[in-house]
């Protein structure tokens, strides 16, 4: 099996992110509404980057295995993200290990602290990831992101940096 890449995405990628993302709607829905056309895609291209946000494709021998989002990127005594994910379904662990390397990235070139990931409760495959990876469950955030025009509720999981994987791929 093809190791696990991790790469900023480029506007080449639009094409094929859209025909991932439509081909993948009934795995995505309800947890995220990624962008399904040439203009969302502009959209979300244009959030990139700008100190406030990292975006990493996951990919697996040359497939797209998914998109790893560090949002809202605090700097200060923060040094805090709130990171997002979804994957395009290829299976054999590509979406864990990709959030791992985006993890190693986090704690290590990005300098940050703390990543919170907020996960609807019924999102099990995304609950099991991050209890992979050493994240803990905080708390319950009723109505805490509005997705498919519906407030729905979350569970705050998080990881620090002196709890994270090690940049070799073992836990601390």
């Amino acid at each position: 099996m093809s190791a696990v890449t991790i790469r900023p995405p480029q506007r080449r990628d639009g094409r094929a992110l859209v025909a991932a993302n439509v081909a993948c709607r009934g795995l995505h829905y309800p947890w995220v509404e990624p962008f399904l056309d040439m203009a969302g895609f502009e959209a979300w291209f244009a959030q990139i980057g700008g100190g406030r946000k990292e975006t990493f494709l996951v990919e697996r021998g040359g497939m797209l295995a998914g998109v790893v989002n560090l949002n809202e990127i605090a700097r200060g005594p923060f040094l805090s993200t709130y990171m997002g994910y979804f994957g395009y379904g290829i299976g054999g662990g590509a979406m864990t290990e990709g959030v791992r390397l985006v993890l190693v990235e986090a704690f290590g070139r990005l300098g940050l602290h703390r990543v919170e990931a907020n996960i609807q409760p019924d999102n099990l495959p995304s609950r099991a990831l991050v209890r992979r990876l050493g994240f803990r469950l905080e708390g319950f955030s009723p109505r805490y992101l509005r997705i498919a025009g519906d407030w729905r509720d979350h569970e705050r999981w998080a990881l620090c940096a002196e709890d994270a994987v090690a940049p070799g791929g073992a836990a601390r």
